[in-house]
C-alpha cells in the first residue's frame, strides 16, 4: 500500500510528468464538462490516499473544516475527520488480514478530503468517475506524432462517505449517474430514504427521521407539549427539524412555537436574535435542536449572555450527541440537556491500533503529519515550509494518549461497519459469480454497480459493536439510539450519563434525570398550564395547545375537558365543580329565630284566649257576659283560638296531613271572627237604622237568627276550601328556586306545602272581605253610645286590624324575591293574624274580663228599656253630641231590650 501527492504536473495520478501527459488530463476535464475552481486556484491536484488493491472503495472524509470565504479547507479536523479515516484504513487492514472475507482478494483505497463543503467534495468526486468516462483520444498526438500515454485509472466500485448529510446528497447525484454504490457512515438526513432519487445511497446509521421520532416521544414522555425547533441551515438540519415537525404533526398533543433556522453563514448578532426570538413565547422551554457544533455553542453562548442559564431546555441531535466540544466553558447552560446518539460502541482494537500509530508507521496516511502537529502542537520540518520559531520542534517521539488527550470519536464504529458491509457484500457476490475461482473472475471485472448494491442491501451481520448491520428496502440502517442528559450537580463525575435507549420505541429511565440545581423534577415545557379543578378550556384558534382557563360558574360544573354543564334543578355542583350533589332540603325548624317569635306570641294568645273562654264559661250567666251577646262571643272566641292555633301548622314540617289542615284553618279562624264581628255591627246597624222609620224592631237580631248568619258566612269559606281540596288535593313540594342564590354553596330546597302567593292570599281574601264589610259597618254605627252593644270597639278592632293587614301585604310581596323569602313570609303572615286576634281579644273581652275578676260589683243586671225608649235615647245622644262634642255622650247607661 502506498500514499500518493501528485505534483502540479500530473492529474489523479494518471501521466507523466511529460507536458503530452498534461495536456491528456487537462483534456479529460474539459470532456467532463467541469473545471473544478478549488483546482484552478491552487494550481495543484486536490491530495488523496492511494491503497493498491485487487479492488478499489472509495473514501470521503472531513479531514479539513470548512475553510474562510475564498478558500476551500480550514484547520484539520482531528476526531471527524482523522479518526474517521484512520477507522477506514484500520477496517481495510483488517479485511484483507481475513482469510474467511474476501479470501485472496485485496481491498484497496481512494480516500479524500471533503473539506466540510459539498461543492467542494462534488469536485473530489469526479475521481471516482473518471474511469467509467468514454474519451476519445484519437485526435490527441504528442510533439513526435504518437498517440499519448494515457494509464487507466483505477475503478472505484463503491464509496464509503460522506460525513455531512448536504455532502452526501451531493455526492450521490453524481455517484447515481455512473451506478456506483455508495455507504455512509453519518449522514442522517431523512431526504437520503427517498430511493427513487438516491438509489445508491445506503447508511449504517439510522436516518434522521428515527432520530426525529424518538426525539417526539422523549419530549412526550417529559410531559411537554410546547416547544421550539432551532436548526442550522442545510439538509441535516432542515431535514431533521422537518421531520420532527412532521411526526409531532401526525402524533399530536405537540405544538411548534416558534422554528428558527440558523443561516449557513451567520452575521454578527445573529445568535442574540435567535435567543430574543426564542423568548417571545418563553412557556416553550423546551429548545429542539439540529445544529453543527458551532452553531452549537455559539447558541448556549448567546443564551449566558443573555442571562438565561437554566431557562432552556435542549434536547439536542446526535450533532450534540456526547461531546464536550459544544459545551465547552459553557456546562451551565447546557445542564439538563438531553441528548440522542446512535446506538454505539467503543471498538476497543481501534484503540489500540491509533494510539499506536507514528509518522514513521503511518506514512500513507498524507495528513496525519498536519494532525501530529495539531495533536502534540509542535511544529514539523519539512521541504519548502519555514519553520515558525514560536512553536517548539516535534521529535517524532511523541505518543498518541500519552502526550495528547485521546477519546475515539463517536462514529469510528460505523465507519468500520460501513466498510465492512461493503466487503460483505463483494464477498456474497464474488461467491454467487466466482465460485471456485481463486480471485476476482472475469464476472466480477468489472464489478457491476446495480448488482453490487442488491448484495448490500441483503447484508446481515454482527458489526464492529456487535449489533446486525443490515439495510432496509431504502438503504436505512435501524433505529439504534442512546439517550444522555448533561449533568453537573449532585454527580461525582460531571457530564453525560445514560438515562435511556430508543429502539422503535422508547425506554427513558426519568429517576435518573436531573436538572438545573440538582432538581428532579422534571421542568415544564407548556403553553399552558392545566386548568384548575372546575374550569374549562377555552382554546386559542390554530394552536391546540394553548387555552385559556374558565371557571365553570353559578350551578355549572365541568362536564367535559372544554364545557361546562347546569346541574340538574334539584342538584348544584361539587365544590370543585366535577360533577353535582343533591341540593339540601331545609324546612321553618322550631328553633329557629323566625319561628321562635310567632310561637311565643300564639301560645301568649291560646292561653289568653283560653282565659277569657274559661272566664265566660264560668261567668256565664252574668250580666256582662249576657250583654256580650255569649252565643257569639264564643264563636268569636272559637275564631281567634283558631288564628293562634295557625301559626303551629304553618311553622310544623309540612306533610299532607298539615297542608291540608293550613288550607283549612288559615282562613276559616279569621272568617268565623269576622263573620261574628259583621253579624254584631250589622244588627247593631240594623237595629239604629229601623229605629228612625218605626218603633218595630228588625227581624233577625235574636241570638238564634245571628248564629245562623254567622255559620251561613262560615260556610261560604268552608265550601271554597272543599272545592280547593277536589281541584287540587293538598300536598307537599320541594322549591329549589325559592333560595337559590348566586352561590350555589347557600343553594338550599324548601319543604312546604304547595301553597303559592296567589293561593294563600285567595284563601284569604273571603275574610278579608268580611273585615273590610265589618269595617263599614262600624263605621256607620259610630254614633251609637260608648257602652252599646260593644259598637265602638268592635269599630276600633276593626281599624286596628285594617292598618295591620296593610302593613302585612307589602311586606308579604316585598320580600317575594329574598332567599329568606318561606321564613320572612311565614312569620309575617303568622305575625299578623297573631296581632289582629290579640287586637280582636284585646279590645272586645279583656276588659270584660277585667271586670269581671276585678270589679264584680260593676258586674250588675241594669233595669230594661222598650226598643222604642233605647231608640229615643240613642237619638238624643246624637243630636246632644253634634251640639257639643266635649261633653260626654249618653250619660245614663242603657241596657237594650234583649227580649226583642
Amino acid at each position: 500500500m502506498t500514499s500518493e501527492v501528485p505534483s502540479s504536473r500530473q492529474f489523479s495520478g494518471l501521466g507523466s510528468p511529460s507536458g503530452c501527459r498534461t495536456w491528456s488530463g487537462l483534456l479529460w476535464v474539459l470532456l467532463v464538462g467541469f473545471s473544478p475552481s478549488s483546482w484552478a486556484q491552487q494550481g495543484t491536484q486536490p491530495q488523496s490516499i492511494k491503497i493498491e488493491g485487487d479492488i478499489t472503495l472509495g473514501g470521503l472524509f472531513p479531514v479539513h473544516s470548512r475553510g474562510p470565504a475564498g478558500v476551500p479547507c480550514g484547520e484539520i479536523k482531528r476526531e471527524k475527520g482523522i479518526h474517521r479515516l484512520e477507522a477506514m484504513l484500520y477496517a481495510l487492514d483488517q479485511i484483507n488480514s481475513d482469510p474467511d472475507l474476501l479470501p485472496n482478494i485485496t481491498l484497496g483505497a481512494r480516500i479524500l478530503d471533503t473539506c466540510s463543503r459539498d461543492t467542494y467534495a462534488l469536485e473530489q468526486s469526479l475521481t471516482f468517475v473518471q474511469a467509467l468516462i468514454q474519451k476519445d483520444n484519437s485526435d490527441v498526438r504528442c510533439s513526435n506524432g504518437e498517440p499519448p500515454i494515457i494509464p487507466k485509472p483505477e475503478r472505484v466500485v463503491g464509496v464509503i462517505g460522506a460525513s455531512g448529510s448536504s455532502v452526501s446528497i451531493m455526492v450521490a447525484n453524481v455517484l447515481r449517474l455512473f451506478a456506483i454504490p455508495q455507504i455512509s457512515y453519518a449522514s442522517t438526513a431523512p431526504e437520503l430514504s427517498d430511493n427513487s432519487r438516491y438509489e445508491f445511497f445506503s447508511r449504517v446509521v439510522p436516518p434522521d427521521s428515527y432520530q426525529a421520532q424518538a426525539m417526539v416521544d422523549i419530549v412526550k414522555a417529559m410531559g411537554w407539549n410546547y416547544v421550539s425547533t432551532l436548526a442550522s441551515e442545510g439538509n441535516y438540519g432542515e431535514s431533521g427539524v422537518d421531520a420532527f415537525l412532521q411526526i409531532s404533526r401526525e402524533a399530536g398533543g405537540l405544538c411548534i412555537a416558534q422554528s428558527i433556522k440558523i443561516p449557513r453563514e451567520p452575521r454578527p448578532g445573529e445568535f442574540e436574535k435567535v435567543i430574543k426570538r426564542l423568548m417571545e413565547t418563553s412557556n416553550a422551554r423546551g429548545v429542539i435542536i439540529f445544529a453543527n457544533e458551532d452553531d452549537i455553542k455559539r447558541v448556549l453562548q448567546a443564551a449566558k449572555k443573555a442571562n438565561l442559564t437554566g431557562h432552556f431546555l435542549f434536547v439536542g441531535s446526535d450533532s450534540w450527541g456526547a461531546k464536550n466540544s459544544p459545551i465547552q466553558d459553557q456546562e451551565d447552560v447546557a445542564e439538563g440537556a438531553v441528548t440522542i446518539l446512535p446506538k454505539r460502541a467503543s471498538i476497543d482494537g481501534f484503540d489500540q491500533y491509533f494510539t499506536s500509530r507514528s509518522l514513521e508507521n503511518n506514512r500513507r496516511n498524507i495528513w496525519f503529519a498536519e494532525f501530529w502537529e495539531d495533536d502534540f502542537k509542535c511544529k514539523l520540518t519539512r521541504p519548502g515550509i519555514k519553520y515558525d520559531p514560536g512553536r517548539r520542534k516535534c521529535t517524532g517521539d511523541e505518543r498518541i494518549n500519552r502526550d495528547s488527550q485521546y477519546e475515539q470519536e463517536g462514529k469510528v464504529q460505523f465507519v468500520i461497519d460501513a466498510v465492512y458491509a461493503m466487503a460483505h457484500a463483494l464477498h456474497s457476490m464474488h461467491l454467487d459469480l466466482c465460485a471456485g475461482s481463486m480471485g476476482v473472475c472475469e464476472k466480477m471485472d468489472p464489478v457491476e454497480g446495480r448488482m453490487l448494491l442488491q448484495y448490500i442491501r441483503s447484508v446481515n451481520f454482527n458489526g464492529s459493536a456487535g449489533t446486525g448491520v443490515m439495510f432496509n428496502e431504502n438503504g436505512d440502517a435501524p433505529g439504534r439510539y442512546d439517550i444522555f442528559q448533561y449533568q453537573l450537580s449532585n454527580v461525582s463525575s460531571p457530564g453525560y450519563k445514560l438515562i435511556g435507549q430508543w429502539t422503535n420505541h422508547l425506554r427513558l429511565n426519568s429517576e435518573e434525570m436531573q436538572w438545573s440545581g440538582g432538581d428532579r423534577k422534571i421542568p415544564e415545557s407548556v403553553c399552558s398550564f392545566p386548568c384548575e379543578s372546575g374550569e374549562r378550556k377555552k382554546m386559542v384558534k390554530g394552536v391546540p395547545c394553548c387555552w385559556h382557563c374558565e371557571l365553570c360558574d353559578g350551578y355549572q360544573y365541568l362536564l367535559d375537558e372544554f364545557s361546562c354543564d347546569m346541574c340538574p334543578f334539584d342538584m348544584r355542583p361539587l365544590k370543585n365543580r366535577t360533577g353535582c350533589r343533591p341540593t339540601p332540603i331545609i324546612k321553618l325548624e322550631w328553633s329557629s329565630p323566625w319561628a321562635i317569635i310567632p310561637v311565643f306570641l300564639a301560645i301568649l294568645g291560646i292561653l289568653a284566649t283560653t282565659g277569657v273562654i274559661v272566664t265566660f264559661i264560668r261567668f256565664n250567666d252574668t250580666p256582662i257576659v249576657r250583654a256580650s251577646g255569649r252565643e257569639l262571643s264564643y264563636v268569636l272566641l272559637t275564631g281567634i283560638f283558631l288564628i293562634y292555633l295557625i301559626t303551629f301548622l304553618m311553622i310544623a314540617e309540612p306533610s299532607v296531613a298539615v297542608c291540608a289542615f293550613r288550607r283549612l284553618l288559615l282562613g276559616l279562624g279569621m272568617c268565623i271572627s269576622y263573620a261574628a264581628m259583621l253579624t254584631k255591627t250589622n244588627r247593631i246597624y240594623r237595629i239604629f237604622e229601623q229605629g228612625k222609620k218605626s218603633v218595630t224592631p228588625p227581624k233577625f237580631i235574636s241570638p238564634t237568627s245571628q248564629l245562623i248568619i254567622t255559620f251561613i258566612l262560615i260556610s261560604v269559606q268552608l265550601l271554597g276550601v272543599f272545592i280547593w281540596f277536589g281541584v287540587m288535593p293538598p300536598h307537599t313540594i320541594i322549591d329549589y328556586e325559592e333560595q337559590k342564590p348566586p352561590n350555589p354553596e347557600f343553594a338550599r330546597g324548601v319543604l312546604k306545602c304547595d301553597m303559592s302567593d296567589l293561593s294563600l292570599i285567595l284563601c284569604l281574601s273571603y275574610s278579608i272581605v268580611l273585615m273590610i264589610t265589618c269595617t263599614v259597618y262600624a263605621i256607620k254605627s259610630r254614633g251609637v253610645p260608648e257602652t252599646f252593644n260593644e259598637a265602638k270597639p268592635i269599630g276600633f278592632t276593626m281599624y286596628t286590624t285594617c292598618i295591620i293587614w296593610l302593613a302585612f301585604v307589602p311586606i308579604f310581596f316585598g320580600t317575594a324575591q329574598s332567599t329568606e323569602k318561606m321564613f320572612i313570609q311565614t312569620t309575617t303572615l303568622t305575625v299578623s293574624m297573631s296581632l289582629s286576634a290579640t287586637v280582636s281579644l284585646g279590645m272586645l273581652y279583656i276588659p270584660k274580663v277585667y271586670v269581671i275578676i276585678f270589679h264584680p260589683e260593676q258586674n250588675v243586671q241594669k233595669r230594661k228599656r222598650s226598643f222604642k225608649a233605647v231608640v229615643q235615647a240613642a237619638t238624643v245622644t246624637t243630636q246632644l253630641s253634634q251640639k257639643s262634642s266635649d261633653k260626654q255622650n249618653g250619660e245614663s247607661k242603657i241596657e237594650p231590650d234583649r227580649s226583642q
